[in-house]
Formats: C-alpha cells, sequence, structure tokens
C-alpha cells in the first residue's frame, strides 16, 4: 500500500504496514543510464537502538569506509554509505513518529538519544501532513 507520495520529486513510498513501518519499498522517476550501470537507488537495514548506528558508523569509520550522510527523517534516523559494488546503503533507526517524507535533516549521532527524538519529535509537530 501507498503510505507516503511526493510527485513532484517523482517518489512513491510503499509499506505492507504503514502503521508499524513507513516504507519498506521506494519507487522513483527512473533515470537513463548505460548497460553497466547499477540503478538501485538503496538497500535499507533496520537497526533497533541508536546506539547500534553509533558502533556500525565505528565500524564503517575503521573500515575507511566513507559515510555519505547522517539525517532525521522524523520518521527515522538514517545513515548512508556505499557498498564495494557502489549501491547505497541506508542503516536507520525508527523513531515511530509519522513525518510526511522525504525529508532529511543533518543530524550528529554524538548528541545524545533523548536529544535526537526531542528533534524528531518536533519535526512531528511542525511539518505539513502528506496531502
Amino acid at each position: 500500500m501507498i503510505a507516503d507520495e511526493n510527485m513532484e520529486r517523482g517518489m512513491c513510498f510503499m509499506s505492507s504496514d504503514p502503521v508499524s513501518e513507513h516504507h519498506e519499498f521506494v519507487v522513483m522517476k527512473g533515470r537513463k543510464a548505460e548497460q553497466d550501470t547499477n540503478v538501485i537507488q538503496q538497500i535499507s537495514f533496520k537497526v533497533p537502538t541508536i546506539q547500534d548506528m553509533r558502533e556500525y558508523k565505528a565500524k564503517l569509520e575503521e573500515e575507511d569506509i566513507t559515510i555519505e550522510r547522517i539525517v532525521s527523517h522524523g520518521n527515522a534516523f538514517g545513515m548512508y554509505f556505499f557498498d564495494p559494488e557502489g549501491n547505497r546503503v541506508e542503516l536507520y533507526y525508527r523513531t515511530g513518529f509519522p513525518v510526511p517524507q522525504p525529508h532529511g535533516d543533518l543530524i550528529d549521532l554524538d548528541r545524545t538519544d533523548e536529544e535526537l527524538i526531542a528533534d524528531a519529535r518536533h519535526l512531528l509537530m511542525t511539518k505539513e501532513p502528506t496531502k
């Protein structure tokens, strides 16, 4: 079922259970690519705690894997990087706040869990619902 969409950007977020999980699959406008190009937008993996994200961040940095960005989507915190084949990977922690997507504010995982959650909760009150 469609959980959220942004027709201007050509994005459709789909979930088998949008109350529990904002999206499990995202469809976006197509793009032209050469024959050997990877066209996967991203592969996402849920982690149970914000601390898990911090630990994965440290492990990725130990392996000299560049972290593209760490953001709050309001409904989740996402950490993005590329695997050795050039596919974007997201590790995310679900906050449970139904913030409309797309949304992404850079965050610092050195902040406390409480501070990060408070900022995500604030988004819920300030972001307009999806039409």
